[in-house]
């Protein structure tokens, strides 16, 4: 419906932050873009023709609101299924309306980009909220086209609610587009419309699904955080324990040194040896070498706690 802005519509958006006295107004006059797209009609050259569509004398069309959401199942029947309906005559006269005010809407809009007036502000709000009203009449009137072709559309792994979305961006755009000069009924263009947004939704979700077979589920997931962190910790340990060693703080004899080492291979990073093997190294019992290192391992958790640890 509406172009893209451009710096002109920013200078004239700032240029009318104080005009309105509402807050509701100053919205609606910033949400106009620079230029406003509309379908024309012959008889919008005609004198009166606003006279005809927005006078006194124009014809009072009451279009009642929409009764049903999308979060509804589908299952469920709407109170006010047929409530909305619009005769013919008066959707034409709706559809004009609101080309006729998005013509003048767009006029209004070329003029206040050449040079900002403050009536002429004031004025394309008028004529904005009149289109937008319109809008939603048509949008509201119509709803249960949306609803009625997405009970009878069935795509694999879309979900109804979806579809109820996917069928009113289609009916927007039908009521941007729709040209009632032709004498086409309006919910044949809107059928069309809305079954090929299914369609496009139907390849959409068939191309993610070859890409992505199954959904994605949570409790599959294995985090891996409390293993890295040990061995974080771990690394970080050894690194502290290598420094105590190669300065021995911990005070430890020459035999306790080498038991520390031969057993854990701390310094080296090689295999380690068994309590047999350190015994044969040092000339010692396999229980004297436990011993000693049981008491080297107890200096040196002292020297961690006390330098390392944080409490």
């Amino acid at each position: 419906m509406y172009a893209k802005t451009d710096k002109a519509d920013t200078s004239r958006r700032g240029r009318a932050a104080d005009v309105f006295d509402t807050d509701e107004e100053r919205r609606l006059y910033e949400e106009i873009p620079a230029a406003v797209d509309h379908v024309p009609d012959p008889s919008f050259d005609s004198p009166g023709v606003e006279e005809e569509l927005f006078g006194d004398s124009a014809p009072v069309i009451h279009v009642r609101a929409w009764a049903h959401f999308a979060e509804v199942p589908e299952e469920v029947e709407p109170r006010q299924r047929r409530s909305a309906a619009l005769k013919s005559s008066e959707e034409a006269v709706l559809f004009l309306r609101y080309n006729y005010a998005r013509r003048h809407l767009g006029e209004l809009a070329v003029l206040q980009n050449h040079r900002f007036s403050v009536r002429r502000a004031k004025e394309m709000v008028l004529w904005f909220r009149r289109a937008k009203k319109v809008e939603s009449d048509l949008v509201g009137a119509n709803m249960a086209l949306v609803l009625a072709m997405a009970k009878r559309t069935r795509i694999p792994n879309v979900d109804f609610t979806e579809l109820i979305s996917e069928g009113s961006l289609a009916l927007l755009r039908s009521v941007e587009k729709f040209d009632v000069s032709r004498g086409y009924k309006f919910s044949t263009y809107a059928c069309r419309s809305i079954l090929k947004s299914f369609n496009r939704l139907a390849t959409k979700t068939g191309r993610y699904r070859q890409r992505f077979p199954t959904e994605y589920d949570p409790s599959m997931e294995r985090s891996d955080y409390d293993e890295r962190k040990h061995e974080i910790h771990l690394q970080h340990s050894i690194e502290s324990l290598r420094e105590i060693l190669a300065e021995n703080r911990a005070k430890l004899t020459d035999v306790e040194q080498t038991i520390i080492n031969e057993r854990f291979a701390v310094a080296s990073g090689g295999p380690r040896r068994t309590l047999a093997e350190v015994g044969r190294l040092v000339g010692l019992t396999n229980e004297r070498v436990r011993q000693l290192q049981n008491n080297a391992l107890g200096k040196l958790r002292a020297v961690l706690n006390a330098d390392y640890l944080v409490a």
